[in-house]
């Protein structure tokens, strides 16, 4: 009786000669697969990771991640290159003529299609006047001086038309690119007018021949020449700032 006792927890073969029946054998049999199923798994198979467990990435392609986040930025700096527009027109005015200066913005690209076109008085605000002045006259094909009553008595005014006549003559591409122009309101007489600018045809509002000189003077052409310099220009100095 010792020996049948032994055998129900013993699993050794031996105790088929101690008369066991076979539902003993068999049910024996089951608790010890399940008993061993823990066990039948090896050890490798449970360190693999689940299909939700991401697997590592090699460093190789941690590296062309990166490559690829560097090429994002750069076009990124392309397109921001290239947002930046060269101007048909600029029209600097007197501080009191910004309404005017509008009215004129206005008329020349919605009646004539010549744009895109910038009054003085939205040039970026919170740099200095001088910055917004160089980038406005060597920013755009023509400069229009903007003659009214309110010029002479700006200052700043009569800087901004000297320094333009004198970019026009120091720059040859920049020849002929200053436009006086006497809107229909306010403006500045003949005889008044300085005589640097009586030497230059002005645009007269007010004639008849109006369009046909507006034609003749904002030429796609002369438009395009320009805007290929300024494209040297700028890929020249950003070059020599990235050496």
């Amino acid at each position: 009786m010792m020996g049948v006792g032994k055998s129900k927890i013993d699993p050794c073969p031996l105790s088929l000669s101690l008369g066991k029946s076979p539902g003993v054998e068999k049910s024996q049999g089951l608790q010890e697969s399940a008993s061993k199923k823990p066990d039948d798994h090896p050890m490798h198979d449970l360190a693999e990771p689940s299909p939700t467990t991401p697997a590592p990435v090699p460093a190789g392609e941690h590296e062309g991640a990166e490559g690829q986040g560097d090429m994002l930025e750069g076009e990124e700096e392309e397109e921001e290159v290239e947002e930046e527009v060269f101007l048909k027109f600029v029209i600097l005015h007197a501080e009191d003529d910004t309404d005017e200066a509008l009215r004129v913005q206005n008329l020349l690209q919605n009646d004539f299609g010549i744009k895109p076109g910038i009054i003085f008085a939205e040039m970026p605000s919170g740099r200095q006047h001088l910055q917004n002045l160089d980038d406005a006259v060597n920013g755009s094909a023509w400069t229009i001086l903007l003659l009214t009553e309110n010029f002479l008595r700006d200052t700043w005014c009569k800087f901004q038309f000297y320094t333009s006549l004198m970019n026009s003559v120091n720059r040859q591409h920049k020849y002929n690119s200053v436009i006086p122009m006497r809107p229909l309101h306010n403006p500045l007489p003949r005889e008044r007018t300085p005589f640097a600018l009586r030497t230059i045809n002005a645009l007269e509002e007010d004639s008849r021949g109006f369009p046909t000189q507006v034609e003749r003077i904002f030429q796609e052409s002369v438009y395009q020449i320009q805007q290929s310099l300024w494209k040297d220009t700028r890929s020249s100095l950003r070059r020599q700032v990235l050496a």
